[in-house]
């Protein structure tokens, strides 16, 4: 017993850097992959309900229902994952992302809104599957690399989510020529790539980024077990309020998002816009969710945590404001508060998961991660549902200022929790 631990040590210190590099390169294919399946909800989710239903406030509750969809996902994905790896949850995850694409079209076959929205609330498997990934990119990153290591898993997303909404009048042709209502075909494309980044998760994300961490972590308190107390002091005082923080970030920024987001492609159609054009919106929009995450990522190492998330706050007001201000024709102006919003954003996830990544100790990070997960799945159901709500009572232009407004609560949080620290 007391020799195989020497033994193991050096094979195990040179395993994970080649490891890593292995498990990033599966995991930005995965989320190409699964960055297309993601848009199609997003692009016209709102516009087949609308279709369905006949009126514009329950718009927002397809991106309610994917959104509360995630939640349970979240959970679901994060104790697989404690339990049994990355691999296993991510892969079951991005299947039944799959099974609800399915559902949508044929939900839109049988013109059927209930089986749409339970398809929907399933669909959102793929979202929060999307999302966790991100988690594992971390699991074996130095703490000095792990925001980048983030962003290179989340910039993965930008090839299929500016591909996907860009894809919403060929996918309809397609549909159409399938038997399948229009507004469907994206979900087609959805369901296939879903299918498939379950496939290069379930075959290639090996060795398991999380197992791998626990070995290497355990590996470190055998050798380092004349010292103990060193290997908790970081993970108590500060785990706690790091958990709070950083998951504010994430949930605030997550409804503002959603929230706009949401029923942008809406207000566009209510003025006149084509499909193709609030695709190229909503294309251009989680472009700059994820396109920027590279330079994020070197920002969040390079100056800290709290710094990004409080200019998260500052750049989602600025979306806001330039939401409700541009005119209803100005398909450029709306792309360009579309993008504020999405760099904001990208700012609050690549801080607030690696202020949560830092704190979070290995024994429960999988299981913590999915629990704030839930939350920000819920806040985006939220703002999904309210969205319509109040675009229905007041206006796009309220409902966009009234975000902005909402996420400068971001500040007074960071620097509290800079104050304390």
């Amino acid at each position: 017993m007391t020799n195989a631990a020497p033994a193991a040590t050096p094979g195990l210190i040179s395993d994970p850097v080649h490891a890593q590099r292995r498990i990033l390169r599966v995991l930005v294919a995965s989320q190409i992959l699964s960055g297309a399946g993601l848009a199609a909800g997003v692009t016209v989710g709102a516009l087949l309900a609308q279709d369905m239903l006949g009126t514009t406030s329950l718009a927002g509750l397809p991106s309610a229902l994917f959104t509360a969809g995630s939640a349970l996902t979240a959970v679901t994905v994060g104790r697989i994952s404690q339990a049994h790896g990355r691999r296993p949850g991510l892969a079951t995850g991005y299947l039944a992302g799959a099974i609800g694409s399915a559902g949508v079209i044929t939900a839109a076959v049988l013109d059927n809104p209930v089986l749409l929205f339970l398809a929907l609330f399933v669909y959102g498997a793929g979202t929060a599957t999307n999302l966790q990934a991100r988690y594992a990119g971390a699991d074996l990153a130095p703490p000095g690399h792990r925001a980048r290591a983030v962003s290179t898993v989340l910039v993965a997303t930008t090839l299929g989510g500016v591909a996907g909404p860009n894809l919403a009048a060929p996918a309809g042709t397609l549909a159409e020529h399938l038997g399948i209502p229009h507004l469907a075909g994206l979900f087609v494309i959805s369901g296939a790539a879903y299918a498939l980044a379950a496939l290069v998760l379930a075959l290639w994300l090996r060795p398991d980024p999380l197992l791998l961490a626990r070995t290497v972590a355990q590996a470190k308190e055998s050798d380092a077990a004349a010292n103990p107390a060193a290997a908790d002091t970081a993970d108590t005082g500060e785990s706690r309020g790091g958990v709070v923080l950083g998951a504010l970030v994430m949930i605030l920024t997550q409804l503002v998002m959603v929230a706009i987001m949401t029923m942008t492609p809406v207000h566009m159609h209510d003025h006149g816009h084509s499909t193709a054009a609030s695709g190229l919106v909503i294309g251009i929009h989680i472009g700059a969710m994820y396109l920027p995450s590279p330079l994020t990522g070197w920002l969040v190492d390079r100056y800290g945590r709290m710094k990004l998330a409080a200019a998260s706050g500052v750049t989602l007001l600025a979306a806001g404001i330039l939401a409700a201000a541009a005119p209803s024709g100005s398909v450029a102006l709306l792309a360009l508060a579309l993008a504020l919003l999405g760099l904001g954003w990208n700012f609050g996830l690549v801080s607030g998961t690696s202020i949560i990544t830092d704190t979070v100790p290995l024994a429960t990070r999988a299981k913590t991660q999915g629990l704030v997960d839930v939350s920000i799945a819920i806040a985006g159901a939220t703002g999904g549902i309210t969205s319509g709500i109040m675009v229905a009572a007041t206006s796009y232009p309220t409902l966009a200022l009234t975000g902005g407004i909402l996420s400068l609560a971001l500040l007074p949080a960071v620097a509290a929790t800079a104050y304390h620290r």
